[in-house]
């Protein structure tokens, strides 16, 4: 069986933390940022994490 490869679109955009979470930057925050409220803005500058199913899978397609 051949060896799994490493999914490089993933690996450029989340980073897996000490304890196994699955760390990413949130969306929404690229541009038009004038008409979101600030409360939404400083919201939005925390990272977000990838929970559940889907963390075991990103973990899995991370795995080289």
């Amino acid at each position: 069986m051949p060896k799994m490869k490493t999914h490089k679109g993933l690996k450029k955009r989340v980073k897996v933390t000490a304890r196994g979470k699955v760390k990413h930057r949130r969306q929404f925050t690229g541009h038009l940022m004038s008409g979101k409220p600030g409360s939404r803005r400083q919201r939005l500058r925390k990272a977000g994490f990838i929970i559940g199913p889907y963390a075991k899978k990103a973990i899995r397609a991370l795995q080289a």
